[in-house]
């Protein structure tokens, strides 16, 4: 099965695929086992010191010559290290998120980077399109982590509609099924990050798989909202409290305080009660570890892909 060409030429990829870039998930080992699979393998600099972000590139590169992309988090205190790193190394594709990234934009472009922002509205994706973004995701709030406020249905079609640059659709992707409907609505590629957690490559504690895989549809939940930087996490012990901090006193401060650390917590030490397990509302879909190359080919598998879009095809002439 062929796939539209543009983001695959941006990228150098086999498939249209970017993996999400989730900070402490998203280390050398995930992205490198994705690029290798076809995919754009993404490593996650979230708020890590510029020294892992560069061991990080260097491991990955001693692992595959394929293509990569590193995520930069925007609100990062180091985030302009981070950017001159992205110079310094030639990072073949950067994607930013939670902020502007204008100061950078022209200088990793004088480097040969692609650089692809996640956007969660459309006046943010026409502010990037201005800006010379080679691409944008457009990110629908069922996705992990930092989330907008518009669905992935409503969003997709939204930002095609008024961009000329590829969208990438992300937010809420598991499998086939969802690879044919984000092409069905416009989109030029898809981004995937909660089923890259179970990949065998992932590093993140067993304990944060676990909870993916127990995860029920009841189970993801949206923190934070005071704070104007809201975040999808699965439900637990912090999540709780959170939750009850938020329209307390002072609970801006009282999230923020609460929330500090707590991610690496739960990647890294698997901490039941003080980690914030981020995950797509899709976790609830996802039932199982498999190797990271087996995830990619489920999600392009061209079979399921034509039956999916054969059973739209039968629907519609059915009902016509």
């Amino acid at each position: 099965m062929k796939y539209p060409g543009t983001i695959c030429e941006l990228t150098g990829t086999q498939y249209p695929l970017i993996q999400g870039g989730m900070a402490w998930v998203s280390d050398a080992s995930l992205a490198a086992a994705v690029s290798m699979a076809g995919g754009l393998g993404v490593i996650a600099a979230g708020n890590a010191p510029p020294e892992w972000v560069e061991k990080q590139v260097k491991l990955l590169r001693e692992q595959t010559d394929k293509p990569f992309g590193l995520n930069v988090m925007l609100l990062s205190p180091y985030v302009a290290q981070i950017a001159d790193l992205v110079y310094d190394l030639k990072v073949p594709v950067v994607i930013t998120g939670a902020g502007n990234p204008d100061a950078y934009v022209k200088r990793w472009k004088e480097a040969g980077c692609v650089v692809a922002p996640v956007v969660a509205s459309r006046a943010l994706a026409m502010l990037m399109e201005r800006m010379g973004a080679d691409f944008v995701i457009a990110e629908g709030c069922e996705a992990g982590g930092h989330i907008g406020e518009l669905t992935s249905m409503v969003l997709w079609p939204d930002i095609v509609r008024n961009v000329k640059i590829p969208v990438v659709a992300a937010g809420g992707i598991f499998d086939a099924a969802g690879v044919a409907a984000a092409f069905c609505l416009g989109a030029a590629g898809v981004q995937v990050g909660t089923r890259f957690i179970l990949a065998e490559e992932c590093t993140a504690h067993a304990e944060y798989k676990e909870r993916v895989i127990r995860a029920k549809d009841i189970d993801s939940k949206v923190t934070g909202r005071i704070t104007g930087h809201p975040v999808r996490v699965l439900r637990s012990p912090l999540q709780r409290e959170l939750a009850s901090a938020e329209y307390g006193p002072d609970g801006a401060a009282m999230v923020e305080k609460l929330g500090e650390g707590s991610l690496m917590r739960a990647v890294v030490q698997g901490d039941k009660e003080h980690g914030s397990f981020m995950a797509g509302q899709c976790a609830c879909l996802c039932d199982r570890v498999q190797p990271a190359a087996e995830i990619v080919r489920e999600l392009f598998d061209p079979n399921a892909i034509h039956a999916t879009l054969a059973k739209a095809g039968n629907a519609l002439e059915a009902n016509a």
